[in-house]
């Protein structure tokens, strides 16, 4: 098999020490310069999770761009898996003339939050959009209306007058 060009992402606990994530950074670095050829490496920084990971909402975020063989895949995975401080980890094999990946800008994690309260949950099911407006609340139920003292009674069986008059117009007020 040849040589292949790969992406590591590690994402990294940001409650690790700084030097700790600097140090996992280090040894990923280390086994892929002694395996293969580093093409490039960038720390992408803390960034928003989409979902919690090990009850984390942010990571801090490495990438590696770089060459080899297929043995050296097995030894970073094997690695990273039971490195402490590591979140989560994707190796990403691509073509050799793709570019390197740039991503967006960090966003601030204070105004990135839910622009309403409920602390961004949606409801049953967990369907809907952010961006729709809440339903209207449901009317509130009426108190039960009492059962009829009497079934009504059809139209000249006997009534003398009708169990209710209409109401007759009201005069403006003045």
């Amino acid at each position: 098999m040849g040589v292949s060009e790969y992406e590591l992402v590690l994402m990294l606990d940001p409650e690790a020490p700084d030097e700790r994530r600097d140090q996992i950074s280090t040894d990923a670095r280390g086994r892929i310069e002694k395996a293969g050829s580093l093409k490039a490496e960038k720390a992408w920084g803390l960034r928003k999770l989409a979902y919690e990971i090990n009850q984390r909402t942010e990571a801090d975020y490495r990438f590696f761009r770089f060459a080899t063989e297929s043995p050296l895949l097995d030894e970073l995975d094997h690695n990273l898996k039971i490195t402490d401080g590591v979140l989560r980890f994707r190796i990403f094999k691509v073509e050799p003339d793709s570019p390197v990946i740039e991503p967006p800008p960090p966003v601030s994690l204070a105004s990135s939050g839910p622009s309403r309260g409920g602390g961004g949950r949606r409801g049953p099911g967990g369907r809907g959009r952010d961006d729709q407006p809440d339903p209207p609340p449901a009317p509130a139920p009426s108190p039960a209306a009492p059962p009829p003292a009497e079934p009504p009674v059809a139209a000249g069986a006997g009534s003398e007058a009708p169990a209710e008059a209409p109401a007759e117009p009201s005069a403006p007020a003045e």
